[in-house]
């Protein structure tokens, strides 16, 4: 995942920061369009995702008990 978002930082900042031009832009543009949509990383999305929503339940879970515990 790191890596994934490390190339992703690279792309954007070498997008915003070339004077290569539109053509040069549009074929970044479109690899990252083929990157993003290939099944392993929408695989990896969908974990992380998933990943996400449990830990986010879980800690809403506990603080709704610490609040719970702290008015008593």
């Amino acid at each position: 995942m790191n890596k994934i978002l490390i190339a992703l930082a690279f792309g954007v900042g070498y997008v915003l920061g070339a004077r290569a031009g539109r053509r040069r832009y549009e074929q970044i543009r479109d690899k990252a369009q083929q990157v993003w949509n290939d099944d392993r990383v929408q695989e990896a999305v969908h974990k992380a995702t998933d990943g996400v929503e449990k830990a986010a339940s879980s800690v809403a879970s506990k603080a709704s008990d610490a609040i719970k515990s702290a008015r008593s």
